[in-house]
């Protein structure tokens, strides 16, 4: 892969800053204050579902578990770096279709951020509307993967207009329709099938070497995975860590997801193609 240009490190480097300053000085005006003692909780407020410990009357009223979500800012503010990169110079056909179709970069740097600050404002407040952002973003940024996916096998329609403004807004539909019906359905149903779609997609590319990729990501970000899902039950079981410690078991679920998603990004970027597909352009 490319060398990341330093501008993306400070792009990424001081957005992150000044974000952990503004929560930091909202944390310590409302410390104490009970912000939330007026919205609806969910259920975890009384009957916590993972070990770290509750603090009601705090604006973050969990810690590690709150903080950990700037791992998702983070990788989303990287996706967008590289997009405004792609956006701004050559593309040659030669490219994968990722860095040829800068779109899908801000569509999953977008969904990334949307996770991060769903998740925080959910585990910070513990509030029925936290629990709902929380789940519906956990969809955005698979969705973003599975549009990438869907792109890269149909690029152009029949009049050679580039399909992505057709993936990336029926990712966002479905991101809508996720939210917007989050009570109906089962997070353990959904999510799952999202992870299926987003490697079946992976296959043809596997099996039929439709490109050239650096595939040690993709065992990377399968392995991340299981990291953290390994850390999650040990958190809901009570057996990862101590309430008051800041080596939380979801919070590293929320490190290592971050993670897993960072991988499959770099994975997507490293395609070369073996023929010289027509560019798509934003």
């Amino acid at each position: 892969m490319e060398r990341t240009p330093v501008w993306i490190h400070l792009f990424v480097g001081g957005n992150l800053a000044g974000l952990v300053v503004l929560l930091f000085l909202l944390g310590r005006c409302y410390a104490g204050r009970d912000f939330w003692q007026d919205w609806t909780p969910s259920p975890e407020l009384r009957h916590p579902a993972y070990a770290e410990r509750v603090f009601p009357g705090d604006l973050f009223r969990t810690r590690a578990n709150t903080w950990s979500n700037l791992a998702y800012v983070w990788v989303g503010l990287y996706a967008l770096g590289f997009g405004f990169w792609d956006r701004r110079r050559p593309r040659p056909s030669t490219s994968g279709y990722l860095v040829r179709t800068p779109a899908f970069s801000f569509l999953f740097g977008i969904a990334c951020i949307y996770l991060g600050l769903a998740s925080a404002y959910f585990h910070a407040s513990l509030t029925r509307s936290g629990q709902r952002w929380d789940v519906a973003a956990m969809y955005a940024p698979l969705l973003a993967i599975i549009a990438l996916g869907t792109g890269r096998r149909w690029p152009r329609l029949k009049g050679r207009r580039p399909t992505w403004p057709l993936f990336a807004g029926l990712a966002i539909l479905a991101g809508y329709l996720l939210f917007r019906y989050k009570w109906s359905m089962r997070s353990g149903v959904v999510l799952p099938n999202l992870i299926f779609a987003t490697a079946a997609l992976t296959l043809p590319d596997l099996l039929f070497r439709r490109g050239q990729w650096q595939w040690r990501w993709l065992g990377l970000a399968t392995l991340t995975l299981a990291l953290a899902r390994i850390c999650w039950l040990l958190d809901v079981a009570g057996r990862f860590s101590g309430p008051d410690d800041w080596w939380q078991g979801h919070a590293f679920w929320h490190l290592l997801t971050a993670a897993s998603l960072a991988q499959l990004y770099c994975w997507q970027r490293s395609e070369q193609p073996i023929t010289d597909p027509p560019a798509a352009r934003v």
